[in-house]
This record gives C-alpha cells, sequence and structure tokens, in this order.
C-alpha cells in the first residue's frame, strides 16, 4: 500500500515549509536539466559524454553545450521535457486529467516539433486519440514513461488506484504496448515516492511485485538491484532499458550530478534516459541539489494554441509549485 493511503493528507497545499515541495520542483527542474544535458549526446555511443568532459566545468553553463543531430542550444530541453510541459499544462488548465485537452496540445506540439518519436508522430497524426489508443502493436518505446514527470507532482497524493489509471491511459495515447504504460507507472511512482522521502528502493521491490504477469519478468530483470549497463538489455530507445538505466544511474550514484552523468554517458537515446533520471533524482535530492550552472542555463519552448511559449527555470519552477498544489485525488 502506498503511504499517502495510509496517512491524511494534509490539506494546506500552500504551507510555506512543506518539506515535500524542494523535492517536488526537483522532479520538474531535474527532468528538464537531464533532458538538456544528454541532448548533444543523442545516438552518440557510449562514453561520448565523458570524452567530451574529462572534469566538470564549473564556469559558465558547465557542460550544457547544446547541438547534437537536431541542433539544439545549450541548455535547451527536447522532446520529452516539452510533451512533459503540455501535459503539466493541460492539468493546470483542467484541474484534471482530460485526455482530449492533453491530445490537443499534443497534437499543436507535433506540427512544429523538431525532434519527434515516430511512433508518438504517427498517432499525433490521427485527429482523435480513440482512434490509436490501445493499439498494443505500437511499440514499447520511452515516449510516454518520459513525459510522465509531471503526473507525479500533481497526483502526489492521490491514490494508487487513481495514479494507475492515469499512467497507464496517457501511455496508450500514443503507445499502446501495455509495458510502456506500466512503466510509466514505475517510474511515477518513484517519483512519488521520492518527493514523500521514503526509500526508493523498498518501495520498487514493492512495485514489482504488484507488476501484472505479462509484465513482470521483463521489468524485474532489469529492475533488480544486481543489474547493470553491461548485463543484456534492450535498447535505451524502449521503456525497458530507458527505465533500466534510469534507475541504475540513480541506485548507483548518490547525488543529482552525478546519476545524470552517469545516465548520459550511457549514449543512444541520452536526453531521454537523462530526463528521466533527473526527474527520479531530482525527487529524491531535491531542487538545491540540482547544479546551480545547469539549473541557470535549462530552458526550452513548447508551442501552443497562441504560438511558442518559453521557459525557463523560473517558469519551470513556478510550474512545479502550482501542479503540487493540485488535488487530484
Amino acid at each position: 500500500m502506498h503511504p499517502h493511503d495510509t496517512v491524511t493528507p494534509t490539506p494546506e497545499h500552500d504551507e510555506p515549509n512543506r518539506p515535500e515541495l524542494p523535492r517536488a520542483i526537483g522532479a520538474v527542474l531535474g527532468a528538464a536539466v537531464g533532458d538538456a544535458l544528454g541532448a548533444p549526446f543523442e545516438f552518440m555511443p557510449r562514453g561520448a559524454y565523458r570524452t567530451r568532459f574529462a572534469e566538470p566545468v564549473l564556469e559558465g553553463p558547465g557542460e550544457m553545450v547544446g547541438g547534437g543531430t537536431f541542433g539544439w542550444a545549450p541548455g535547451e530541453f527536447t522532446d520529452d521535457t516539452q510533451m512533459g510541459v503540455a501535459l503539466a499544462e493541460s492539468l493546470l488548465e483542467h484541474g484534471r486529467y482530460e485526455p482530449d485537452a492533453v491530445w490537443a496540445r499534443w497534437r499543436t506540439w507535433a506540427a512544429t516539433a523538431r525532434d519527434i518519436g515516430i511512433n508518438t508522430r504517427r498517432s499525433l497524426s490521427s485527429s482523435d486519440w480513440r482512434d490509436v489508443a490501445g493499439d498494443s502493436s505500437r511499440s514499447a518505446g520511452n515516449g510516454a514513461l518520459m513525459r510522465s514527470f509531471p503526473l507525479a507532482v500533481a497526483m502526489f497524493e492521490s491514490t494508487d488506484a487513481a495514479v494507475l489509471d492515469v499512467c497507464l491511459h496517457q501511455a496508450a495515447l500514443t503507445h499502446g504496448h501495455p509495458a510502456a504504460g506500466w512503466g510509466s507507472w514505475i517510474g511515477v511512482e518513484l517519483m512519488r515516492f521520492a518527493i514523500a522521502g521514503d526509500d526508493i528502493w523498498s518501495e520498487l521491490d514493492r512495485l514489482l511485485v504488484d507488476l501484472p504477469d505479462h509484465v513482470h519478468a521483463a521489468f524485474a530483470t532489469v529492475l533488480s538491484p544486481t543489474w547493470t549497463p553491461d548485463l543484456p538489455a534492450p535498447a535505451n530507445g524502449t521503456v525497458w532499458g530507458c527505465l533500466a538505466q534510469a534507475v541504475w544511474a540513480v541506485r548507483s550514484t548518490t547525488s543529482f550530478e552525478d546519476a545524470v552523468v552517469a545516465a548520459v554517458t550511457l549514449g543512444d537515446d541520452a536526453d531521454t534516459v537523462g530526463c528521466v533520471t533527473g526527474a527520479i533524482a531530482g525527487a529524491r535530492y531535491g531542487v538545491d541539489a540540482i547544479p546551480a550552472r545547469w539549473v541557470a542555463a535549462v530552458h526550452g519552448s513548447v508551442e501552443g494554441a497562441a504560438g511558442a511559449e518559453r521557459y525557463d527555470a523560473v517558469r519551470l519552477r513556478s510550474a512545479a509549485e502550482r501542479l503540487f498544489e493540485l488535488d487530484l485525488r
């Protein structure tokens, strides 16, 4: 049972000294920072980050150099955070998970997106999510996991059942393979436990026990405490490989910076693994643990109905604070 099902939540969401709030902000800013740090190293081989940055760069934006396949500006976040921000803004606008509204925002974003997954683009080509949701022939890619970090903040005090329903549903909008939804759920629950200050590794064991039989074995293998990236696993473009690498990066390090660097160093889908790692590590260590040089540099834009909306660290922090005030129970 999730701890929030046994403890009466504190109703004063604007309580200035709520200890969970810095960790909730850390989840959102951490996702964007990890995404932006990994962006130049997407599709690059393992070790490319360490080759370029043998030592930390402590001046200016540090290692936020930009570039890569899609020509990102230094500190610019990618489709991972863009889709997450669109989801967050829908939650804030409606005060609930409203799939029609989320779909509209994602379609608007996709029309001009530089970087968008093949399966996500194909799904969002339909005007109605009902035409594609639940199609199990669609991939078990990491696209549903990468964008789900706002749910951990907005649904921090929600019941387990509500979180599961929303995680599975938002995943199925574009990724009908059941593993995509269950991977999203595991990631969101790890973030929620981290925001609460709980031991996320003992809770991970419980989450794995709760998985249905048809997805249990694949996740249990790669989320074991003995798994490392040197062992066999699906590519990190899949939900299994991405979540495995993110969990390993956080589990094998003791700081936000070390966790995200370990993730990005693995290469290939480095921005997405960096995003998921950053969200979990940010929730675990809190916003103050994110290096200031990275926070100052992080930014991006998300296409909306009124045009491109720019987000920097201040605006991302504000969005996280407002998400945390929501009551989606």
